[in-house]
């Protein structure tokens, strides 16, 4: 799925990475415990979290996770949509939940790490 898709499914606004909406998004995950996602996620995945602080874009750097999205509505601060832009990540944000936000991702065939092959 590619990112064009994912802002489109979850009624996103793009923050950053403009120029990477059509890169491949191969997996998806949703946590706001920055522990979990270094523990679990893997390089290629979007992480959808309401952790609206720095440590989110630190967290997806660590990861080579390319593409955050603010769920409930989260908007982040300049400061923390520079630190994005500065580690070329894709940040978007949607209204929705994230229980929701990963209902839907995964209803239009995106996955979670535990169903991905490559």
């Amino acid at each position: 799925m590619t990112v064009k898709e994912i802002v489109k499914i979850l009624d996103c606004r793009v923050l950053t990475g403009e120029r990477n909406l059509d890169s491949e998004v191969k997996a998806g995950c949703g946590c706001d415990l920055m522990s979990d996602v270094l523990a679990f996620i893997k390089p290629g995945a979007i992480l959808l979290t309401g952790l609206n602080n720095p440590q989110a874009i630190r967290t997806a750097e660590m990861s080579d996770v390319g593409v955050v999205c603010f769920v409930r509505g989260k908007q982040p601060s300049e400061e923390l949509i520079a630190l994005a832009r500065e580690n070329e990540i894709t940040l978007l944000t949607t209204s929705l939940p994230m229980f929701d936000a990963c209902g839907k991702l995964y209803t239009n065939g995106l996955v979670g790490w535990s169903e991905y092959k490559e």
